[in-house]
């Protein structure tokens, strides 16, 4: 999920909130400091969870949090072969990031 506040994954977890891949990334120092294991969390049915986070309301670009994020689990081998679904969590003024979803480029390679 991408919401500032961070509850895109809170009923899959049972949990208030799950830490972003921004936090986590600022407290280390960058994204390339963090392991897929510190990121992602494995929720009901074992539904494996991410939050990217992203800046304050009205701070920056909440994009860059979305694309750091996919981008790390991507290259940490997140979206494996044995993933039923990917789900991700964007408002309607996220229609731009959805649309390689919806015209299918985000199919298996």
């Amino acid at each position: 999920g991408c919401d500032p506040k961070a509850d895109s994954t809170r009923l899959i977890l049972h949990a208030k909130a799950q830490n972003t891949i921004t936090e986590m990334a600022a407290e280390v120092g960058s994204v390339e400091d963090l392991e897929l294991e510190d990121v992602l969390q494995i929720g009901y049915g074992d539904v494996r969870c991410a939050e990217s986070g992203g800046p304050e309301p009205g701070v920056g670009c909440a994009g860059r949090g979305v694309i750091t994020a996919i981008n790390f689990l991507e290259e940490e081998g997140a979206y494996e072969d044995d993933l039923d679904f990917v789900f991700y969590d964007c408002s309607a003024t996220w229609s731009a990031a959805a649309s390689p979803c919806r015209s299918g480029e985000n199919k298996a390679q």
